[in-house]
């Protein structure tokens, strides 16, 4: 009796061994990352264009044998720009034990995975994101590669009132990112003893903004410029309804809108449109890391197979490459046994890192890795121009 008991013993042990062992196998061939994103709706650029610069990226790591002997496999769900679908993905993330979280797009959705991300002490590398909720207090887990919204409109707000345009307004999505933007304009207008001079808003995933022009539009109260922190297609409508309804200054955004998909939306009524970015010129070749996405542009196909330069695109690119690295110092640094712990504290130690020309510092107490804002402008004719 005892042993046929011990046999059924070592035969369960044996079943369920069986049933874990692929996936244990897998993590050991292999490092799984996880990114939601949208790929539908309104906001669909954003992320596909996130996706498409690090997958760019991984697939000529994997191409070249992979880092410390594992393909790096980037797995994308949609959430289309919605926080209940962002936090559902995380959730499923999660138990599949991914390694880490990768290139999510957008502040509410970003927020929304957070209080998992700190629960299950997932890395959560490079969301696309400049919002001060996800960096203050300082999550050992998350990682920036990106400068805040306060410090785009910080410079925003610089060069206006250095131009004499002390008469701003404020165009903003009705949800944490918009008013993450909003606080950023007030934060910098304060110390100049200014304020907007008008607010309006818009719904995250609409193009519904005609309270909005009707509320900054105002000829008796007349805005010298708008700042303007929403998506692409929010952003495109409204440029579009205020010049109809006679408003004449200047546009101005934060990086998030989506530099080439704004462009495509508004044609020749772009130009003039200022943009803030927040990563490398991307059509040039000034620094090695843009020469190395453009390569990469090529190498897959180029414009004729829909890959062209883009801000969205170097930034998944960037995250994907700087990712990598502390992939390569979590196997020397842990005897090649790849964990979540063992990633963050690779991580940490990217002080500087230099991925071609764009210099990158993590440490235990800094992760928010660039604090680098420059301005560019649209033309009519579908440049970006610095």
């Amino acid at each position: 009796m005892r042993r046929r008991e011990a046999l059924v013993a070592a035969a369960a042990t044996l079943g369920s061994l069986a049933l874990a062992g692929p996936s244990r196998a897998q993590d050991r061939r292999k490092i799984v990352l996880g990114q939601s994103c949208a790929l539908s709706g309104p906001a669909a650029q954003l992320g596909k264009q996130m996706q498409i610069g690090a997958k760019l990226y991984f697939d000529g790591v994997n191409a070249a044998g992979g880092v410390n002997g594992m393909q790096i496999e980037l797995r994308t769900l949609d959430d289309g720009y919605e926080p209940e679908r962002c936090k559902a993905n995380t959730q499923k993330f999660i138990e599949e034990d991914v390694l880490a979280l990768f290139g999510y797009v957008g502040t509410p959705t970003s927020l929304a995975a957070l209080p998992l991300v700190n629960e299950s002490r997932m890395p959560f590398f490079a969301p696309l994101t400049g919002a001060e909720a996800l960096r203050e207090p300082m999550s050992r887990q998350v990682f920036h590669v990106r400068a805040s919204y306060f410090e785009e409109t910080a410079l925003i707000v610089k060069q206006l009132t250095q131009l004499g345009l002390n008469r701003i307004s404020v165009f903003y999505q009705n949800d944490s990112y918009g008013k993450a933007g909003l606080e950023g304009v007030e934060r910098a207008l304060k110390p100049l003893a200014l304020k907007p001079l008008s607010t309006g808003t818009v719904e995250r995933n609409t193009v519904d903004v005609a309270k909005a022009v009707q509320s900054l539009v105002n000829a008796g109260n007349m805005p010298e410029a708008i700042v303007m922190i929403g998506a692409y297609k929010s952003c495109a409508a409204f440029i579009r309804a205020a010049r109809k309804a006679g408003f004449g200054g200047v546009f101005y955004n934060v990086s998030f809108v989506g530099t080439q998909a704004l462009l495509d939306e508004l044609g020749k009524d772009a130009n003039g449109v200022v943009v803030s970015q927040v990563m490398p010129y991307p059509f040039g070749t000034t620094t090695g890391v843009a020469e190395e996405y453009q390569n990469a542009l090529q190498k897959a196909g180029g414009p004729a197979a829909g890959f062209r330069p883009d801000y969205n695109g170097i930034e998944g690119f960037l995250a994907a490459k700087t990712i990598t690295e502390g992939l390569r110092r979590m196997g020397a640094g842990s005897g090649g046994k790849a964990s979540r712990e063992a990633l963050v504290a690779a991580l940490e130690t990217l002080q500087p890192y230099n991925p071609g020309g764009f210099p990158l510092r993590f440490s235990a107490g800094r992760h928010v890795a660039s604090n680098f804002v420059e301005l560019s402008m649209l033309t009519g004719d579908g440049r970006v121009k610095r």
